[in-house]
């Protein structure tokens, strides 16, 4: 298979692991009305469990330790994936349902395509940008549309929501690149490993001193062992061989599975109205595909 076809199914296989993110941190951390785990621990601890599992895949697989070049592009990996996004998510999502916080997901796939055509020097056609804001914007019109019956209000979680966008944008750029030259499972591991001195003390001092809901344990389980490590192996890899600009727009696909996700995870509907903008979001993503991508020298595909 191309290496670029096998990218797009393999971003596809991230983004359907990483959809169960935004219903199954709900899950965990419960309402304001009735809390469970804390934003804080759920962070943490999903850093700390992906990163002892990091460690023992790193030794099991004798792996070397990486260039010294790369360590800056760890070190940002690490910030985005493994504190950012997970900490300031975690933080806003007791506070807005997850459909209401679709509506910042939406901005994900710009924003990853923005930072990556900077950092990789590309410019993408005028045709892949119409792409990319259209299907943005039919993901944030839908989202506010189901915003509706309760009404779409700004809420001091919309900006942590944004902030961890950004972060996890700047994530996918970096670990893309790192996955370019070592394998993609080993760039999360040790973005993971490297944490560990600040994750795993945080996790220890925010346990729980109450008790919580099995459920809110399996919500945690899952963002640990899926959102945070599994999911990254086929995510960057995905990046890397089929490009970060291209493949990210895939994730313009995530709100809707985590709608679909939610009608018997957190008890939401699904109408006429979720599959009439999710076949249009992907149209959008399809055309995109289609769109060339430039570098200085001339276009790329």
């Amino acid at each position: 298979m191309p290496a670029p076809k096998l990218g797009m199914w393999l971003g596809l296989l991230g983004v359907v692991i990483f959809s169960l993110t935004l219903p199954m941190t709900r899950l965990a951390t419960g309402s304001a009305a009735d809390p469970q785990l804390s934003g804080i621990f759920i962070a943490m601890g999903r850093a700390t469990v992906a990163g002892l599992l990091s460690a023992l895949l790193l030794v099991a697989q004798r792996a070397g330790l990486p260039a010294r070049s790369d360590w800056q592009l760890l070190g940002l990996t690490a910030l985005g994936a493994v504190f950012g996004f997970p900490l300031f998510t975690s933080i806003a999502m007791r506070h807005v349902e997850s459909v209401h916080a679709s509506v910042m997901l939406g901005v994900l796939p710009l924003t990853t395509a923005a930072i990556g055509a900077w950092a990789h020097k590309q410019r993408p056609s005028l045709g892949f940008w119409v792409c990319a804001s259209l299907g943005s914007a039919l993901v944030v019109g839908f989202a506010v549309l189901r915003s509706g019956q309760t009404g779409l209000s700004l809420h001091w979680a919309d900006g942590v929501l944004l902030a961890g966008m950004g972060w996890a944008a700047l994530s996918y750029v970096t670990g893309a690149k790192l996955s370019a030259r070592m394998p993609a499972e080993h760039v999360i591991c040790w973005a993971l490993v490297i944490s560990l001195p600040v994750s795993l003390p945080f996790c220890v001092w925010a346990l729980p001193d109450t008790t919580i809901r099995a459920t809110s344990w399996m919500g945690f389980a899952y963002v640990s062992l899926f959102s945070m490590w599994i999911g990254f192996f086929a995510w960057y890899r995905g990046l890397a061989l089929g490009g970060t600009v291209r493949v990210s727009q895939i994730q313009q696909l995530q709100p809707f599975m985590s709608m679909l996700i939610s009608v018997p995870l957190l008890g939401e509907q699904l109408d006429l109205m979720t599959v009439g903008f999710g076949l249009a979001v992907m149209a959008a993503v399809m055309a995109g595909k289609r769109m060339p991508i430039y570098e200085r020298s001339g276009p790329i595909s």
